[in-house]
């Protein structure tokens, strides 16, 4: 059907929705913006997203449950409505355009869907299982009037078996209550907010993924773990069970290519080994599936059968030729490198359009040369991860927390000056802990994720230790990245520092690796393509042009090498697309244009790979040691900047800083307006690449070498924790064999500062 016609009766199907709840609420729509994604003309009106949901484990039959259900907003403590207000389209959130409906609940309402559906006659002999693969918040499911279930969690699958609950007519009804507290409770919920600014985004409530039934015999396959084992040239395959299953048996069969390439029988419920022929791993660069054949069997007999598929890899830390810790994938040091992805939609927020459009964006992470992504405080449908384990896209899975309660002295934010963690409700503790074991057991069937992250800056961060320890138990087969910024507790097996733009590090005891979890944040504020028109579009650096975007990127990308050769394991770039008001996205949020030029950034990002030099030390920073420099606070004379002017200054370890400064250990004391500080060097050879590594909390300045000014910081403003680092091989020439000078002059309106430098080469 053409772009236009399929677009029109999308709009046809759903406008009077709009209007009858725009009616009955007297309210505002819940996003100030009506934008539409390219891929939102593709959306059936009559079966949205008609792809079996859960290719982990496939079955033949099946009946989809999408599309238009009826909908009503009522009081948190009403009943179930006697009358709908209108139509939703399902699996939207209400609050979404997408959905017909976009109105937003209070926490003092809940949401209620109905629809009616027909049990195919020759289904009534086997057991019928109600699936949802996401509900936010808490659901209530009711079949012909009757309580299924209930299930607290807004984005793992669910399923209940309703065959006792079936009429004897062919026509049944299914209702679903969903009572959603947004940003008023500590449960996981990511990014949205009742409020959306900045980098909190619209609410999300209701269902926001495909619900569907499935006919299975008395005894089936309730679920298949899929553990690598590439040492032993095959997998281990455990299959639990539904039903009476005492006398059962798993038959196993690998094919690739069409051939098959092993077969194992065992037990349900205890790992069988699957030896596979000749294996070829998976990668990125080639991302090799074996399709699985499973058979439940008594005797001669089948009992249940399903489609699965697996890889064989491994993730581990380990140590590279140069001796630096790294990620390694099948045993071999891999520089990871991706883009944060939040996997938000302006038409369907937390739902994309289509199938199609999910896989877009994985495609074009790898078009642009990117080897993983972060998933970033939210969790996708199966099929997401389904697509990258096809495609070749590492994943870092981020556990949604968001429990941010802005202006509430009882807030679970978690400050980089805090030394505890916070002291969270037992009750909300229980709840993220089962949400976060779900979300483990659920997902860790896809080989493309390679890491679990379950706390990010602090947001309700708790018992880190523990939750490091239970994670490592629940799945030895990841890595666990147990802070990713500002909060690092010494546990998990890597550190992870946040600086924008950076690109920066934080050295790390051996035995854990250095990750950049967050850096970049480049913004285009591209016309015609903003969700907001009338509020702040921003970037952590906002340019104004395809060309002087791209040439940033190139500026700040490159300067990762100089961090590789420190150690630098891993690095993710802030971001995938465009969220709403943030426009620092490698595409506009409509997913109409891709900003950045791919051979350009296909060059870059090769250099980055393939960046095999370690780092030379010329000029210590006090990251680690305290270093002694020469400093004053009234202006100097000329020629102070190359060691000329001698009267005046005094002796001092940097980091010179505010007294209140809780980034660093004490250094110098800095409560005047402008600082002077220079520092003498020796050099035996004059190397071929220079880097600067910077800690510059400052609103103005410049740094020189032997005189010559090298860098000017203003509007450069780069504080927060953690040094960052420039290539400024193009000033090498002014380095010359013997004694050197760093000088740096800064000054500052914040209360916070800092003020620290170093030189390196990479050799």
């Amino acid at each position: 059907m053409p772009y236009l016609k399929r677009f029109e009766r999308l709009l046809a199907a759903f406008l009077p929705v709009v209007v009858i709840a725009a009616g009955w609420a007297c309210r505002e729509p819940a996003t100030e913006s009506a934008m539409m994604s390219r891929f939102a003309a593709d959306v059936d009106a009559d079966m949205p997203w008609p792809e079996y949901p859960r290719p982990q484990m496939v079955r033949g039959r099946w009946l989809n449950l999408n599309g238009a259900w009826e909908y009503a907003l009522v009081a948190r403590d009403a009943p179930s409505p006697e009358a709908f207000d209108g139509k939703i389209l399902v699996p939207f959130p209400i609050e979404s355009s997408l959905s017909g409906v976009r109105l937003a609940p209070s926490p003092e309402e809940t949401l209620w869907c109905s629809r009616s559906f027909e049990v195919p006659p020759e289904w009534r002999e086997d057991r019928l299982l109600l699936h949802f693969g996401a509900v936010d918040w808490h659901a209530s499911v009711y079949v012909n009037g009757e309580l299924a279930g209930e299930h607290k969690g807004g984005y793992t699958p669910f399923t209940f078996d309703v065959t006792e609950l079936l009429g004897e007519g062919p026509e049944q009804e299914l209702t679903v209550s969903v009572w959603d507290p947004t940003d008023t409770w500590t449960q996981a919920r990511g990014k949205q907010v009742s409020d959306p600014s900045g980098i909190w985004y619209t609410s999300v409530t209701g269902i926001w993924q495909t619900v569907w039934l499935e006919p299975v015999p008395s005894s089936s396959v309730a679920s298949i773990a899929v553990e690598p084992d590439r040492p032993g040239s095959g997998v281990h395959v455990r299959v639990e069970t539904r039903g009476e299953c005492a006398d059962c048996t798993v038959r196993l069969a690998a094919y690739r290519n069409g051939g098959r390439r092993g077969q194992a029988s065992g037990n349900p419920g205890a790992p069988v080994k699957l030896p596979v022929e000749d294996p070829e791993l998976w990668t990125p660069d080639s991302p090799n599936l074996y399709d699985l054949d499973v058979i439940l069997a008594r005797g001669e007999d089948e009992l249940d059968r399903v489609s699965s598929y697996f890889a064989i890899r491994d993730i581990a830390l380990g140590k590279d030729s140069r001796g630096f810790t790294r990620l390694m994938l099948n045993g071999e040091p891999l520089f990871m490198f991706g883009p944060l992805d939040q996997g938000w939609w302006p038409d369907g927020l937390y739902t994309a359009p289509t199938d199609e459009a999910l896989r877009y964006d994985i495609e074009v992470t790898k078009m642009l040369g990117f080897n993983m992504a972060r998933k970033h405080v939210k969790v996708e449908p199966a099929r997401w991860y389904y697509h990258c384990d096809r495609l070749g896209l590492m994943v870092w899975q981020d556990m949604p927390n968001g429990n941010l309660r802005r202006g509430n002295p009882g807030s679970l934010l978690v400050r980089p000056e805090d030394e505890t963690d916070a002291d969270r409700p037992q009750g909300s503790a229980q709840q993220f802990e089962a949400e976060l074991a779900e979300l483990v057991d659920n997902f860790s069937f896809f080989p493309s994720i390679v890491m679990w992250v379950p706390f990010n800056e602090g947001w309700g961060q708790y018992d880190v230790q523990r939750i490091d320890a239970w994670l490592r138990e629940r799945d030895p087969t990841r890595l666990v990245n147990a802070t990713s910024g500002w909060t690092d507790r010494g546990v998990g097996d890597v550190f992870d520092a946040h600086m924008y733009p950076g690109p920066g590090m934080e050295r790390v005891p051996p035995e854990r690796a250095t990750l950049l979890g967050e850096f970049g944040g480049l913004g285009w504020p591209v016309d015609g393509h903003l969700w907001w028109t009338d509020k702040r579009n921003w970037g952590y650096r906002t340019y104004f042009s395809r060309e002087d975007l791209n040439a940033k990127y190139s500026e700040v990308v490159g300067n990762l090498v100089g961090p590789r050769g420190l150690g630098l394991a891993a690095a993710i770039y802030t971001q995938t697309t465009d969220v709403e008001g943030e426009v620092n996205g490698l595409m506009t949020y409509d997913r109409e244009l891709v900003k950045f030029d791919r051979d350009r950034l296909e060059d870059l990002h090769a250099r980055i790979y393939s960046a095999e030099g370690v780092a030379k030390t010329l000029l210590a920073t006090s990251e680690h040691a305290p270093q002694q420099w020469q400093y004053r606070m009234t202006a100097p004379e000329e020629g102070w900047a190359a060691g000329d002017e001698a009267d005046g200054w005094q002796s001092g370890p940097a980091p010179f800083q505010s007294g209140n400064n809780p980034n660093f250990p004490t250094g110098t004391a800095w409560e005047a307006g402008q600082l002077w500080a220079r520092k003498s060097f020796e050099v035996e050879s004059v190397p071929d690449s220079l880097w600067l590594e910077a800690y510059h909390a400052v609103d103005r300045g410049a740094v020189y070498l032997n005189g010559e000014q090298i860098l000017d910081f203003e509007g450069t403003r780069a504080g927060g924790r953690h040094y960052h680092h420039m290539d400024i091989s193009a000033h090498k020439g002014l380095l010359r064999e013997g004694s050197n000078v760093l000088a740096a002059t800064g000054g500052y309106s914040e209360a916070l500062r800092g003020f620290d430098f170093g030189l390196y080469a990479v050799e």
